[in-house]
């Protein structure tokens, strides 16, 4: 088994590596990585409904789409990532509780007792500190978790804060669940270098991971042409979301209301219906016809906004306001 210890914090780059040795590495592998503070959805998912947009832009934080399913996770430094990537057999590639048992082995060796529950999370006392998912490729198996072990939870909070009703879709539904970061639980305090270090050690002592591997010139050049062609694109990370419908109500400064329907499919703008009480139906007419086409996207709906004088049209709301009103 090769060992890849990523020193590499961009959340783009670390999927595009993943997708790159699932797809052209036959060794058995396995790699540990943090990211800078990001949210990464399943494959299967909204990604508008699973994340709090505004503050996700105003905090500077990632949103980016990986290429197995299940539900969205929030990524700091605090945050360690692993990933095994194995051949398998027909039949026996789908296995959770086989990747995360080294992970429980290194966790009994702090002195945590932690368990495996439900169907691909570890916890410490009922609490989650790890979630899992796996993508088969061709008999090989990706599976991937998180490890949160000093991640600020309050960033985790408020990213992953979500209108429920806001969307009505298909796509595979997060289930929000109650979190606990590793270091709260340790007799001897430990930063999340060392605990990775000790993940490493474990794996290359007990599951045959004899080579350490680092990304040659060659692989860094085809994981970062992957990344800028795929996972830091919006039609990907965004566009890719199964189509959905959007309601919202939002009050207007004057004490009038203005109500945004959407139909998205695609990530592009299909349809939309808003009605105010506080606006003339020609204004709003404009504004419509404007939006239609358009990707479903603030900084795209905020430059076409801005070419027809939003703020001579409605006077009782700010642009910044109406955009993110549609989110």
């Amino acid at each position: 088994m090769l060992c890849i210890q990523n020193p590499r914090t961009d959340p783009c780059f670390n999927l595009a590596a993943e997708e790159y040795v699932l797809k052209n590495f036959t060794d058995d592998c396995f790699i540990l990585y943090r990211n800078e503070p990001s949210i990464i959805v399943g494959k299967h998912q909204n990604t508008l409904a699973e994340i709090n947009l505004r503050y996700v832009r105003e905090n500077n934080i990632r949103v980016v789409r990986r290429l197995s399913g299940g539900g969205t996770v929030f990524h700091d430094l605090g945050n360690l990532n692993f990933t095994f990537i194995v051949a398998g057999k027909e039949g026996h590639l789908v296995d959770f509780r086989r990747f995360t048992k080294p992970i429980l082995e290194v966790m009994q060796q702090v002195g945590v007792e932690a368990r495996f529950e439900g169907r691909n999370n570890l916890t410490i006392n009922g609490l989650k500190f790890s979630g899992n998912a796996e993508h088969v490729h061709k008999q090989r198996t990706l599976h991937h978790g998180t490890l949160l072990f000093s991640s600020v939870m309050a960033d985790l909070s408020d990213a992953l804060k979500v209108d429920p009703k806001a969307y009505t879709d298909k796509a595979v539904q997060s289930i929000r669940s109650k979190v606990t970061n590793i270091s709260e639980h340790l007799s001897h305090p430990m930063d999340v270098t060392t605990f990775g270090n000790m993940i490493m050690e474990h794996i290359r002592k007990h599951y045959g991971g004899n080579v350490m591997y680092s990304y040659t010139e060659e692989d860094i050049r085809a994981i970062e042409q992957l990344r800028d062609e795929k996972y830091c694109q919006w039609e990907w990370n965004f566009g890719y979301s199964p189509k959905y419908m959007f309601e919202r109500r939002m009050p207007a400064s004057d004490g009038g209301d203005l109500v945004f329907q959407i139909s998205v499919e695609k990530g592009i703008i299909k349809e939309v219906n808003i009605q105010g009480d506080a606006f003339h139906p020609k204004d709003i007419d404009v504004v419509v016809k404007a939006l239609t086409g358009l990707p479903h996207e603030p900084d795209t709906i905020t430059k076409r906004l801005s070419d027809l004088n939003l703020n001579e049209l409605f006077t009782s709301i700010a642009v910044k306001d109406f955009v993110y009103g549609m989110f």
